[in-house]
């Protein structure tokens, strides 16, 4: 039996419709509600250093009402939102860069130059008894370190080949979560994929949870969350 990966929903861009205005709608709950009805397995939200959209009352009242679902957090590896993952429990922390002039991730989190504070940094994060993935890119040297600073998890970044859907950026992300998982690693993947280029995606064994946000939350826009994500799960299927 082929194991189908879990479709955690980004709602972050709910939340920067709701920005555009500066107002109180869109409720980037009442999405991610409509999501989980849709069939998403989690939802997932990225609180950025700027509070660009999603701000620290989304996360809070979503942690208080998502039940049954996974519920990440992504972050920066920064002392402020180390503190806030503590109150605040996600069921998953995923740590990714994070520059204020970027649209949005750019690359995976460069593990090999950041070794030693990533380990500190992780090491007092499991003392609060929390789950931490690192956002990496399919590249083995940073699947091995990432190991070695002992997170539980590691998401593959999936952009690259998002951007160019190619034999040898499928090659690569194959590669990655192939050695992920056989170093014992739990292993994720996401950023870019849409209803075009997942299901290649999908097809690699040993991927737990995809991460989509923007795609399905365009696709929302036309034809309603429910059915978006309806859509995107049937791809999964």
């Amino acid at each position: 039996m082929i194991h189908m990966p879990k479709l955690c929903v980004n709602v972050d861009h709910i939340a920067t419709v709701r920005e555009a205005r500066k107002t109180i709608e869109p409720d980037p709950l009442a999405g991610a509600m409509l999501a989980i009805e849709g069939g998403a397995d989690g939802i997932t939200v990225h609180l950025r250093e700027d509070r660009r959209h999603i701000k620290d009352r989304d996360v809070l009242v979503l942690r208080q009402n998502l039940k049954g679902v996974i519920f990440t957090m992504e972050m920066a590896a920064t002392e402020e939102m180390a503190e806030i993952a503590k109150k605040i429990k996600p069921d998953l922390i995923t740590l990714v860069p994070e520059k204020r002039q970027e649209l949005t991730t750019e690359g995976g989190l460069n593990v090999t130059d950041q070794k030693e504070h990533l380990k500190r940094y992780i090491e007092d994060l499991h003392k609060s008894n929390l789950v931490i993935s690192i956002f990496i890119n399919a590249d083995t040297d940073q699947v091995k370190t990432a190991k070695e600073i002992d997170t539980d998890f590691v998401e593959i970044h999936t952009g690259p080949y998002a951007e160019n859907p190619d034999v040898k950026e499928l090659k690569k992300v194959t590669d990655a979560i192939n050695f992920s998982n056989k170093i014992g690693l739990k292993t994720n993947a996401g950023h870019g994929l849409n209803y075009e280029n997942t299901a290649p995606i999908v097809n690699i064994p040993g991927i737990k949870q995809l991460h989509i946000g923007h795609s399905v939350i365009s696709r929302a826009v036309l034809v309603g969350i429910k059915q978006a994500v309806w859509e995107m799960k049937q791809i999964l299927k």
